[in-house]
């Protein structure tokens, strides 16, 4: 049976080009300050009225970087799009469109505990169709190092972890402790790098970028 295949310069990117909409589109609920309100009540003020956007900006900002720069890593290990990996990467694409949404909809509701779980679980079906995708990409080449598929998978596994726990404690801890978790991401992630370059993990990346 002929395995169905596509073009994996045209889908890449398209994936580019989508990832970098999507990360654009986070500033447009930033607004503008009237010129009014900084006169009437201070440009600080009015600044401190827009912290709920800036934090939900730049959340969302770091987490589609994250995944870009994910996608980055297990896309060199891609020889071929099959069927199942193209909607698997439309899967992954969808939710990374409907993040501008998810992150509007949180900020404009920032003290609504419901607004915060949409927020999550949006960023827990991206994580999910992540893993997929890595665990796919690993299945098809076979000559992805075993070192390099346990490292990608640990941190995709490691931040949607972290949105599950956000997600499952946001009812039950304070908002600020609740939302404040997505800092342990980067904690994990520099103990896992740390793990996994010490059992030769630069070595197995090296080798590649040279092949």
């Amino acid at each position: 049976m002929m395995l169905l295949t596509f073009p994996k310069k045209r889908i890449l990117a398209f994936n580019d080009a989508i990832f970098s909409i999507a990360i654009t589109l986070l500033v447009l609920d930033i607004e503008i300050p009237d010129t009014t309100a900084i006169r009437k009540d201070g440009i600080w003020q009015v600044l401190g009225n827009l912290i709920p956007n800036f934090i939900g900006f730049f959340v969302s900002f770091l987490v589609i970087s994250l995944y870009w720069i994910s996608h980055l890593k297990f896309s060199k290990y891609i020889k071929l799009y099959d069927n199942r990996l193209l909607w698997l990467n439309l899967l992954l694409l969808l939710f990374i469109v409907l993040l501008p949404f998810s992150t509007a909809f949180y900020v404009n509701s920032f003290n609504e505990d419901s607004a915060f779980q949409v927020y999550c679980i949006n960023l827990i079906f991206l994580g999910i169709f992540n893993f997929l995708m890595i665990r796919h990409v690993a299945k098809l080449n076979t000559k992805m190092p075993k070192l390099v598929s346990r490292w990608l998978k640990f941190r995709s596994l490691n931040v949607n972890l972290i949105w599950v726990l956000s997600l499952a404690l946001a009812t039950v801890l304070p908002d600020l402790i609740s939302r404040l978790l997505f800092v342990l991401i980067f904690v994990f992630q520099f103990w896992g790098d740390r793990y996994f370059k010490n059992k030769g993990l630069l070595k197995k990346l090296h080798k590649k970028s040279t092949t």
